[in-house]
């Protein structure tokens, strides 16, 4: 069996009781980022071993996986930090064990998404997870472009994936679409400098001129 186990997006407290339980007993745990990993493992002094799945060795990795769990072994499957598959491996992974009839289990737990969209203060009735944009300016662009067609339809708060050294640049290329709007960013979630503030595009700019943006964010805005 296959057991999908949130981990905590920062304070290594928020782990449910059921999620420890499943990790001190299960056989192996997959991961994306071992050393990651261990740091809640040696926090609750739990040793299992490690299979490393990635996006660069999927194709190797998941048969011997699929094979480890048709034999039997009951398997976990971690991400960084909070509920695995969203922007993170392991899709392929739980469609093949799905398509082979192995068990697949998903235990509820942290998402810096949904904790990032109950502080914001922007509408939560309604929204739409984007991930992280794509790479290439061009295709960025054409993405933002949809967006308030998509709104029109469908009122939504759009929630945004940002890496420090690209999140300028996401902002731009907003303002340059959508205007000077006002934007939420979100950071170090449940930590000790938690931070998620509210102002327009071209503040946010101004700001990070004096101080560049550090670890990770969340972007969420909504357009009407």
């Amino acid at each position: 069996m296959l057991t999908i186990v949130a981990t905590p997006i920062g304070n290594l407290k928020d782990i449910t009781f059921r999620a420890l339980e499943i990790l001190q007993e299960t056989e192996g745990i997959i991961c994306e980022d071992s050393r990651r990993t261990s740091i809640l493992l040696n926090h609750y002094q739990i040793k299992k071993p490690f299979l490393v799945l990635n996006d660069y060795n999927e194709s190797r990795m998941i048969p011997k996986i699929v094979n480890l769990l048709k034999v039997g072994q009951n398997l976990c499957l971690v991400s960084d930090a909070g509920t695995p598959l969203i922007s993170d491996p392991g899709y392929k992974l739980v469609r093949t064990c799905l398509e082979e009839n192995i068990q697949v289990d998903s235990l509820p737990g942290p998402s810096s998404p949904l904790t990032a969209l109950t502080l914001s203060g922007l509408p939560p009735d309604k929204f739409f997870f984007l991930g992280y944009l794509p790479e290439k300016p061009g295709h960025r662009l054409e993405l933002l472009k949809k967006l308030p067609r998509i709104n029109e339809t469908l009122n939504t708060t759009f929630i945004v994936f940002a890496a420090p050294h690209k999140l300028v640049k996401i902002l731009e290329d907003l303002s340059q679409v959508l205007g000077d709007i006002e934007v939420v960013l979100a950071s170090e979630l449940t930590k000790i400098h938690q931070s998620v503030k509210k102002q327009s595009i071209s503040k946010w700019l101004e700001e990070f001129k004096k101080r560049p943006p550090k670890g990770e964010f969340i972007l969420l805005f909504n357009l009407s």
